[in-house]
């Protein structure tokens, strides 16, 4: 990106939005961990570890497009602080039920899910009025933002584990979420969320859901999320076999650490290719690194291939997000990229079922067998949609000032163009 890093966060509010999101989408990024080793602590088995972290999941695929939704209608202060609050709350009860409360711990991890707030959709829908509808500024917010997410993703699980070992993984749940408050309430007190509004809209019951193209990518990161989320709990079948939960942490962060520097990497130069075109190539590289995970070996090593496995996720997410930005209609943006975070977390929540019962029926392999399929499913889709993907949607103006939204001009250029206008 010709734009740098430095640069970015040297701009105004950058660094505080992008702060802010990221603490307050720890309880989001780290609730599938922090579900199994609560259960796995309070006596359950994979299959309810798997269940409970599948149900939460769902109810998030399930909230986030419809949050996104008024979002983009109410502005960001009135549907992300509240949210957050209910979904700490949800956690708050998983923690004093337990797994003895049957339904209620069902229903905790299904309030907690469905009120996890679009911090993420409302970030990419803030880069634009912030970076002043700059388009390499843009598209290195994006990649910084996926280099950021894989951050988290690596501090997230350590700091898991250590309040698992400090304290308990109730604990762990409490401090996570209080923390995820603290980070939504950051981002709504600063003034491009407070002021931002999204552009006029046609009234279309199906929303974002109309575009073709963006339907393409949300069915190939389904796969992808299936992939992820089968991984957390072979994990921890993997670290259950070798003696450690401090093994898990370890392969998470590896994990996550893969594809930090895997984003530095994709973000430290200027791309000529189509995104869509591009976005293949990513997803065919991250199938094929999945494949040494099933040799499992010893934790030294299975850690190098962990992180292997991860270098190419932050650069497939960061080029997905640029997809989503050329295929989502005018005034859905933070709905579009609801649907990516819903589609990506109904995979994983579909993964980390199906990967219960397979370690269970046929041990750790079977465990990131499951990743495997699910990397070259993804690859499947992108492959048979990609007539589909080279059809953007046309003429979205993005929409500036003080209360800027992030739509942007499909003017047919290989990279999307972004013009600033006022409003009328």
């Amino acid at each position: 990106m010709s734009a740098g890093y430095a640069q970015l966060l040297r701009t105004r509010h950058a660094a505080r939005l992008l702060t802010g999101t990221l603490v307050g989408r720890l309880p989001n990024a780290t609730a599938h961990i922090a579900i199994v080793l609560f259960v796995r602590a309070e006596g359950g088995s994979y299959s309810l570890a798997g269940a409970l972290a599948a149900a939460y999941g769902l109810a998030t695929a399930v909230g986030q497009p419809l949050l996104g939704r008024a979002v983009d209608l109410f502005g960001q202060p009135r549907v992300q602080f509240p949210a957050a609050v209910v979904s700490a709350l949800g956690m708050t009860w998983l923690a004093l039920v337990g797994t003895s409360g049957g339904a209620s711990a069902y229903a905790a991890v299904l309030l907690a899910g469905l009120f996890t707030p679009p911090l993420e959709g409302g970030l990419r829908a803030l880069w634009p009025s912030v970076l002043g509808g700059r388009e390499d500024q843009v598209h290195s917010a994006y990649a910084l933002d996926a280099v950021a997410q894989e951050v988290m993703y690596t501090v997230g699980p350590l700091l898991v584990t250590l309040l698992v070992s400090i304290w308990s993984p109730a604990a762990a749940l409490l401090v996570i979420n209080a923390l995820g408050v603290l980070g939504a309430l950051w981002v709504v007190l600063c003034e491009p969320s407070r002021t931002w509004r999204s552009a006029p809209r046609e009234a279309h019951w199906l929303g974002a859901l109309r575009s073709p193209g963006l339907l393409a990518l949300l069915a190939s990161f389904f796969f992808v999320g299936s992939a992820l989320g089968s991984i957390t709990v072979a994990g921890v079948a993997y670290a259950d076999g070798h003696g450690s939960q401090a093994v898990y942490g370890w392969l998470m962060a590896a994990l996550g650490l893969g594809a930090l520097l895997g984003g530095v990497a994709y973000g430290a130069r200027p791309w000529a290719s189509a995104p869509e075109r591009r976005l293949r190539a990513l997803v065919a590289l991250l199938a094929l690194c999945y494949l040494p995970l099933l040799l499992t070996p010893a934790p030294v090593a299975m850690t190098a291939l962990a992180a292997l496995a991860g270098v190419f996720l932050a650069p497939a997410i960061a080029c997905a997000f640029i997809v989503v930005d050329r295929h989502a209609p005018r005034g859905t943006v933070t709905e579009a990229f609801s649907w990516l975070v819903t589609f990506f977390g109904v995979g994983a929540a579909i993964g980390t079922a199906v990967a219960g019962p397979a370690v269970e029926l046929g041990g750790t392999r079977a465990g990131f067998g499951v990743a495997t399929v699910g990397g070259v499913a993804a690859l499947a889709v992108l492959t048979a949609t990609q007539r589909v993907l080279a059809v953007r949607v046309p003429g979205r103006v993005q929409t500036a000032g003080s209360a800027g939204s992030s739509e942007n001009d499909r003017n047919g250029d290989a990279e999307p163009g972004f013009r600033a206008e006022q409003k009328a």
